[in-house]
């Protein structure tokens, strides 16, 4: 899809030129909504499962919002012929602010979860159009903060709905200025159908999982995890053979080097979604009131933007090198949070709480260092004809990391003492099997990146060595 209009330089400053500034601030702020709306909803959980129950629903809220986001980001591709990019980005304001205000309202969970499905479709629109114009990632993690301290101000009692009512206005007003402020973008797309059966193959695969968190026979959950397993390889042979396809050529062949991009990027984020039981345990192990546990978790924003600010202006072979660092960095810290994180503190002692601090703002800055220069790997790898297929692609599994990591952790909590048998001593050994499990996908998007070719494009492959 191309943009006539839009920044077409991987310079993050340039985004904020004359020419440029109303476009990027428009798209920053879609990017901003799905963001907030992740980890406001993380921050505030513990607060809407006090007030309306439904504690072994909690994964629900994540997996189907990026689900939704992921079917978002595939209309992206096969929207119809006629309908702009500018008018695009509209329908996903309105829809995730339609999505918001269900959620405001809604007087129980299974409510909250259409809420949250009906957000998460608009939310995936809006970040894949950010992807596909302004081709820059380093926004996220600016956006990100916002979301953790906003959920910590509306945390007490029923004020959670208000976190969700706010962002109604906002929804509002950017899906009116859209097509003044963004460019209608050249519909150079060669197909408009949809992969029907991989579209299909994927929600199940993700409700699958899903549904194993809430299971309460070990061997249900064993085998809803394996049929969601068996979804998921049935997918990628559908889609290495379709004529239509979610991802661009050899997305799904490991062989080939953006198979393995994407694959670390679906790691790095599948790792990086153990954060949304993060306020619940800072909350229930640590005694951390909900607004300081908003702030705790924003580090991991702050981390993500202050790593993408220092590396981005690598090239060649630091690029690779900053990847692979940051994997590294995530799988460390989250392993280390089963030792500071994963344990009774009724006190709230100050050097456990800033030890586990500093752990988080080390996932988010690990995350920080490569996502960039990933983001650059894919849109680099691309045909030509397909830069529309990987822009969509990047939002797809990044929804796609989150969503199975969400569901996974629901998994892993549920079936180590979260729910039964409960309170402070089953939240300590679930904390404890979570962050120990979680480090895994993050070590595997280590060796995902240790094999990816050296860049061909930019500067010099020795420059910043």
């Amino acid at each position: 899809m191309s943009s006539p209009g839009a920044p077409s330089s991987t310079s993050l400053w340039t985004l904020f030129s004359a020419r440029h500034l109303g476009a990027s601030l428009m798209l920053s702020g879609g990017i901003a909504l799905y963001a907030i709306e992740t980890y406001v909803t993380a921050t505030i959980m513990p607060s809407v499962v006090r007030d309306i129950g439904g504690l072994p629903l909690f994964a629900w809220v994540t997996t189907l919002y990026v689900t939704a986001s992921v079917m978002g980001s595939v209309f992206i591709a096969i929207r119809p012929r006629g309908l702009s990019l500018n008018r695009t980005y509209s329908v996903g304001a309105v829809l995730f602010l339609i999505g918001s205000a269900i959620c405001a309202v809604a007087p129980t969970m299974e409510i909250v979860l259409a809420g949250r499905a009906v957000q998460g479709f608009g939310a995936g629109t809006l970040a894949t159009l950010g992807y596909a114009f302004i081709r820059y990632a380093a926004i996220w993690g600016i956006s990100t903060f916002i979301g953790p301290t906003l959920g910590g101000f509306f945390a007490e009692g029923s004020a959670w709905r208000h976190a969700f009512a706010i962002i109604v206005p906002l929804a509002l007003v950017m899906g009116l200025l859209a097509p003044w402020l963004l460019p209608v973008g050249v519909d150079d797309r060669t197909e408009t159908k949809a992969p029907l059966k991989q579209m299909i193959l994927l929600s199940a695969s993700l409700l699958l999982v899903s549904f194993a968190s809430t299971a309460e026979e070990i061997g249900a959950r064993t085998w809803l995890v394996v049929c969601a397993l068996t979804a998921i390889a049935t997918l990628l042979l559908v889609e290495r053979r379709a004529t239509l396809r979610i991802l661009p050529r050899g997305g799904t062949l490991l062989s080939m080097p953006i198979a393995r991009v994407y694959a670390a990027m679906f790691m790095l984020l599948a790792a990086l979604t153990c954060d949304i039981y993060i306020p619940y345990f800072l909350q229930n192990l640590h005694n951390v009131p909900p607004l300081i546990s908003g702030y705790i978790v924003a580090l991991v924003a702050l981390g993500w933007t202050v790593a993408a600010f220092i590396c981005s202006d690598f090239t060649g072979r630091a690029m690779r090198r900053s990847i692979l660092v940051g994997a590294i960095l995530e799988a460390v810290c989250i392993g280390m949070l089963a030792v500071t994180l994963a344990r009774l503190n009724p006190s709230g002692d100050v050097l456990l709480v800033s030890a586990a601090a500093f752990l988080i703002f080390g996932m988010g800055f690990g995350v920080g260092l490569g996502w960039a220069h990933l983001v650059t790997h894919i849109l680099h790898l691309a045909e030509p004809d397909e830069k529309d297929k990987a822009s969509a692609g990047i939002t797809t599994v990044q929804s796609l990391g989150s969503a199975f990591g969400a569901a996974l952790s629901g998994v892993i909590v549920n079936s180590t003492g979260l729910v039964s048998p409960g309170g402070v001593e089953g939240a300590a050994s679930a904390a404890t099997w979570l962050f120990m499990l979680f480090a895994l996908p993050a070590v595997l998007a280590a060796f995902a990146a240790f094999s990816l070719p050296e860049p061909r494009y930019g500067a010099q492959a020795g420059d910043n060595d």
